[in-house]
């Protein structure tokens, strides 16, 4: 017959499970001190190399989006606060601040053409419109990261993926499936008909016009009646460029 463990024996138990314990919390410590440790002398790191670097930094785009990778790695956000360390240093913040007014002036001035909607790559070459005489180039990377910052003004100013398009959002319109497929459609010729809405997406006609009339109240549309066939088409703005038609400092 088998023997129960003894009083003895239980509490030689609890106490090498104690001693276990123990043990796991101290390599644990470890563990973490070291981390600290590597990331303190990374940090450190990081700082000289934009010491030596910073001209770059500031200038090339490049350069800079490949500097925010390193920073994210070791836990950094230059653009956490536009004082300190890394503003005194680059001036990253009051870069990125002035490109987020930017950001909002132009899209501002182009909404009533193109309801709060418009392509990155469009607002991109805007912006650069309107700094053609400052001596920093901008990326697209950088119009993100500015972007990003503008969340705290509450809904909008958020970039949405259209497709294989990057479409910067203005206003609090919030965008479903359908809105997203037909958005997706009109990249091939800047407009849509019913009929083709219809036929490519397999939809049926009251679908596709719900769909169509919430985009066209929200402003993110206009219709164009005027042709011989008859077919209304629906244009969206964010779907093709406005440069040639609007200047950067509308």
């Amino acid at each position: 017959m088998r023997r129960r463990p003894g009083i003895g024996g239980l509490q030689s138990a609890a106490v090498a499970r104690d001693q276990y314990r123990l043990l796991g919390e101290n390599v644990a410590k470890l563990r973490t001190d070291l981390m600290k440790e590597q990331l303190a002398t990374f940090r450190s790191q990081l700082e000289d190399f934009a010491r030596k670097h910073k001209n770059d930094i500031r200038k090339n785009p490049t350069f800079r989006s490949q500097f925010h990778e390193m920073c994210a790695k070791v836990g950094v956000d230059p653009l956490a606060s536009n004082k300190g360390f890394w503003a005194e240093l680059l001036g990253i913040g009051d870069f990125y601040y002035e490109l987020g007014v930017q950001i909002v002036e132009i899209c501002l001035a182009t909404r009533p053409h193109n309801g709060g909607l418009i392509n990155l790559q469009e607002l991109c070459n805007l912006l650069r419109q309107r700094r053609k005489s400052n001596r920093e180039a901008v990326s697209e990377d950088d119009c993100l990261r500015a972007i990003s910052k503008l969340k705290v003004l509450g809904n909008g100013y958020e970039v949405i993926s259209v497709g294989k398009k990057k479409l910067v959002r203005s206003v609090p319109t919030e965008l479903n499936k359908d809105h997203n497929q037909i958005l997706e459609l009109a990249q091939a010729q800047g407009f849509v008909t019913v009929d083709e809405v219809e036929r490519r997406l397999s939809w049926t006609s009251g679908r596709a016009i719900d769909a169509l009339d919430i985009l066209l109240e929200e402003g993110l549309a206009m219709v164009d009646d005027g042709h011989r066939d008859r077919k209304r088409r629906y244009w969206f703005p964010c779907a093709s460029s406005i440069s040639s038609s609007m200047g950067a400092d509308s």
